[in-house]
């Protein structure tokens, strides 16, 4: 396994359209984990492919009980709607509010190509619509309502503990 560099906002990466996996071998599982120790590294709860410069359709979502690999992930159910702060990995110190669904459901394919689904809500449903975004080259800049100013943040760390990125 090795650490991959995040690409940070400005790398016209983040802003293309991600091709499906059609191949399951060593390379893809090479790749899954390099981004999974990445993201472990970078202290995130989730991450894209294009965010290490790879623009296949592959993200990792960690929310503290290990990692998930969800290979062409797709959204097939979403249900309410939340606001929520988030920040990115490759967007460095920046938050923002933006509304999500309260919950989500999704199937994916395994490292090994098998079809499965997951469903769940707030933090997970961010997370997961977040992390699909940005297989569409969306930020979620792209959808803020409004950017925290970092005072506000300061407040809010201290209330809640500190967040994680995406």
């Amino acid at each position: 396994m090795a650490l991959r560099q995040i690409v940070k906002e400005g790398d016209s990466v983040l802003r293309k359209k991600c091709r499906p996996v059609t191949e399951y071998n060593q390379k893809l599982w090479t790749l899954l984990d390099d981004m999974k120790e990445t993201l472990a590294d970078a202290k995130g709860v989730g991450l894209a492919a294009p965010q290490v410069g790879i623009l296949r359709r592959i993200i990792i979502i960690d929310m503290g009980d290990g990692p998930i690999e969800m290979i062409n992930p797709e959204i097939i159910e979403r249900r309410g709607e939340r606001e929520c702060m988030e920040g990115c990995l490759s967007i460095p110190g920046q938050w923002g509010i933006l509304k999500r669904p309260e919950y989500v459901k999704m199937r994916y394919r395994d490292r090994y190509g098998d079809l499965y689904e997951i469903e769940g809500e707030e933090l997970f449903a961010s997370c997961a619509c977040h992390e699909t975004d940005h297989l569409d080259g969306t930020l979620y800049i792209d959808k803020v309502i409004r950017m925290v100013d970092p005072s506000e943040l300061e407040e809010q760390e201290e209330e809640n503990g500190d967040e994680q990125e995406a």
